[in-house]
């Protein structure tokens, strides 16, 4: 994977680390034992205040690595949903294509609709492949640079018309 993908996945790694290693039920219990004979009942309310805050604070810092765990992952993985319509797109492409260029080799065809099946896909994605990597991105500057280029034919011929 790239950096762009690892870094965030790394920096929420360090932080889950951290909070598991922060040693939260030791530190909990050494506050239970040491207020355990505490006579003063103000004294005793404040530490279990600062006990309960503590934990509710671990707490959210848990569930907001969580959400970005799944945030991070969302970004990477595709959907079951997602694959069968993305194959369903793909094979009806490839049918019209057929149909423009009956010339094209059918049996190449065949072998992208192999590629592209839902178990073939699915697989490879269970393997690491990472289709909005490979695919997405060059396909997404791809276009950027096509639509970008658009600009620059109407500058350097204004005659042109559009």
């Amino acid at each position: 994977m790239e950096t762009y993908y690892t870094q965030p996945i790394v920096e929420m790694g360090v932080a889950l680390t951290e909070l598991a290693v922060k040693g939260t039920a030791t530190a909990v219990a050494n506050k239970v034992k040491a207020v355990k004979n505490e006579k003063n009942t103000e004294k005793v309310r404040n530490t279990y205040d600062e006990i309960i805050n503590e934990l509710l604070s671990e707490r959210d810092e848990a569930v907001r690595l969580a959400q970005a765990y799944k945030s991070e992952l969302d970004r990477i993985v595709i959907s079951d949903e997602d694959i069968q319509n993305l194959n369903a797109t793909a094979t009806r492409v490839l049918d019209i294509l057929k149909k423009f260029s009956p010339e094209l080799d059918t049996d190449s065809l065949q072998a992208l609709k192999d590629l592209i099946s839902v178990d073939t896909l699915k697989t490879m994605q269970l393997l690491g492949f990472n289709y909005k990597a490979a695919i997405g991105e060059p396909l997404t500057q791809l276009c950027a640079n096509a639509i970008g280029g658009l600009g620059n034919n109407t500058k350097k011929n204004p005659n042109k018309k559009r």
